[in-house]
């Protein structure tokens, strides 16, 4: 197996701003894998503030002997071919989710593995519901963003809040849903962790009037006893999705989940786990009766393309709930995979 590891740079259009801060530019690790005469390419792109191996890859001499460790096997692990080489890599990768993503994206091309790539969306045939995304702004600012999505064709759309006057964030809210009923568009929202444990209950009965499909981690993660007692008592169910990062066992899954009981968890492959690890949340969560939905979390269109594949795969083309991947249309100039946003939906050609 040949490794290839180079640097690319992404830049914002306008910053994407949460309540943890902004960015202005995204940077990322590209992970090209060759043998046989074929090859894949995959995108490792922690996010600095958030993931937890977000320090992990600034030596790519550090990275190139890591990749090249997982796949170094003994002589009994080869002869099981496919199903022995994705098991150690997993468990040599299992701590680096954006580096185990990367890596089994490249390799999933490599192979055009049937799990990702015999599916209608991938042949195209197929489009996949999406939220359309609001990032914080002021008031103005969030409307007209709001009003370029509802007219583009999303009937989801999620706005980050927290980072700026909850007064304005309730008016914008209430502004969209005098406009329009909870059966012509579903809202979510995305806390980031921003409130604080005093506050939570109330702001969250407060959303509860505008029929609010979700609050994606509405407490800074850790807290589990309070993010169990909202996921308990608010009218306004609780997605988990910072909750998740840095949870890589199955044994730690399971405890957290059957502690905090959430309505929703919000995977992505990033920063929870890579695709295998992704789909262990999404199958320990549906046994215990927790629904999901994939999300991409600021990855160029390699990255975009590789979770999109993933999401037809895990849901089989059953879109009980949109999906959040329209991050590639955020950059000023991104790489072409093929994967475009049209009516609410993307696409992949």
């Amino acid at each position: 197996m040949e490794i290839e590891l180079r640097r690319e740079k992404l830049h914002f259009k306008i910053p994407a701003r949460t309540s943890r801060g902004e960015y202005t530019e995204h940077e990322m690790l590209i992970v090209k894998l060759s043998g046989n005469g074929c090859s894949g390419i995959g995108e490792c792109a922690p996010l600095p503030d958030l993931s937890c191996d977000r320090d992990a890859y600034k030596d790519l001499n550090e990275v190139h002997s890591l990749l090249k460790d997982a796949f170094a096997f003994n002589g009994s692990r080869q002869a099981h071919s496919d199903s022995a080489l994705h098991e150690t890599i997993y468990e040599k990768l299992r701590n680096y989710p954006a580096l185990l993503f990367a890596v089994e994206s490249a390799l999933a091309e490599m192979n055009q593995s049937p799990e990702l790539y015999d599916t209608d969306f991938a042949r195209g045939m197929e489009g996949i519901p999406i939220n359309g995304l609001v990032w914080m702004a002021d008031h103005g600012t969030m409307l007209r963003q709001m009003e370029k999505k509802i007219a583009a064709g999303y009937r989801c759309i999620k706005l980050k809040i927290g980072a700026i006057k909850w007064e304005e964030e309730m008016s914008l809210i209430r502004s969209i849903r005098s406009r329009f009923s909870e059966n012509e568009l579903q809202l979510r929202v995305d806390a980031n962790g921003a409130f604080s444990v005093e506050e939570a209950a109330d702001k969250l009965d407060e959303l509860s009037q505008y029929r609010i499909h979700s609050i994606e981690q509405p407490v800074r993660q850790g807290q589990w006893e309070e993010m169990a007692r909202l996921c308990r008592t608010s009218k306004v169910p609780v997605a988990l999705d910072e909750e998740l990062i840095g949870i890589n066992t199955a044994e730690e899954k399971e405890r957290m989940l059957d502690a905090v009981k959430p309505q929703y968890i919000v995977v992505k492959p990033t920063l929870h786990g890579g695709m295998t690890g992704s789909r262990e949340w999404i199958e320990m969560a549906r046994k215990r009766g927790i629904k999901s939905w994939i999300t991409s979390a600021l990855e160029s269109n390699i990255g975009l393309k590789n979770v999109a594949l993933l999401a037809a795969s895990v849901y089989s083309g059953k879109w009980e709930l949109p999906q959040g991947l329209g991050t590639g249309l955020l950059f000023t100039s991104n790489f072409e995979t093929g994967v475009h946003i049209r009516d609410g939906h993307i696409w992949i050609s």
